[in-house]
């Protein structure tokens, strides 16, 4: 459980070990949990990207080399990010996706999305995002290794870095208590903003030394595409609910997450 929140000035280190403890299940010791914290875990979401998705990417290319297809591949690619975030961002997801298929105002909305159930829009969101990136995943993986490997490393990174935008300055907490109202509006939005535009230039680099400039450029639109999808659904979701939550948070990044790996799958290599 994280600490009481300490007098002392937040260091670079208490950002990493918000964002690694409240978006990975990486046991890090939670020493700061206030707004100067959350604000430094939250740049620091796409860094757990990172590193949930080179665990992803690691999980399919060993499938791969020990004589694995492409399918199974993509397949534990998709479930590790699960297990490395107990299910919170699907389970986000799917509250979310009942709160907006409710129809009802936004109090009774938040109500239905704080239930321990799932409804059928939350059911029918889950089946089909996991069927979309499997499938993605598997193209990928039929592409090449290193097409692959690079999309779960980019829908990760792209993911994480979809909560930064959703936590700057101007997007309010729907609630006054939980995830969603200890990062809502903590990073201003020029650093939400260099973020993002670091995500971008990053994917396109790291993919154009793997796979050349039409790589490069593909990855990098991918994640400007997903980070797209995520503000409409953020716009959407403080339209209908009075600001976020963390299921919205949850929602936002599984809908970057699956939009960056679709775009890849529409985006052969040449020839």
């Amino acid at each position: 459980m994280p600490e009481t929140p300490s007098a002392s000035p937040t260091s670079p280190l208490d950002g990493l070990r918000f964002a690694f403890g409240t978006l990975t299940v990486v046991p890090v010791r939670v020493t700061r949990w206030d707004r100067e914290a959350a604000r430094g875990g939250m740049l620091c979401a796409p860094l757990a990207g990172l590193v949930v998705g080179a665990a992803a990417a690691a999980a399919g290319l060993l499938l791969l080399f020990l004589g694995a297809g492409p399918l199974l591949a993509a397949v534990a690619t998709a479930a590790v990010p699960a297990v490395l975030t107990r299910g919170l961002h699907l389970d986000g997801l799917a509250d979310t996706a009942d709160g907006l298929g409710s129809g009802k105002p936004a109090e009774d909305a938040l109500r239905i999305m704080k239930q321990s159930d799932i409804g059928p829009f939350g059911v029918l969101a889950l089946v089909f995002v996991l069927l979309a990136q499997v499938a993605a995943l598997a193209q990928a993986y039929g592409g090449s290794w290193a097409r692959g490997a690079l999309a779960a490393v980019v829908a990760a990174a792209a993911a994480r870095t979809a909560l930064t935008l959703a936590a700057r300055t101007g997007a309010p907490a729907a609630r006054p208590e939980g995830l969603g109202a200890a990062v809502a509006g903590v990073v201003p939005a020029r650093g939400a903003a260099a973020t993002a535009l670091a995500g971008v230039v990053a994917a396109g680099a790291a993919s154009g030394a793997l796979l050349g400039p039409y790589g490069a450029a593909r990855e990098a639109l991918a994640v400007v595409v997903a980070l797209a999808a995520a503000e409409l659904l953020l716009r959407h979701c403080g339209r209908r609910f009075g600001g976020v939550t963390g299921d919205v948070f949850g929602g936002l990044a599984e809908t970057a997450a699956t939009t960056a790996l679709v775009v890849l799958s529409l985006s052969p290599s040449p020839g």
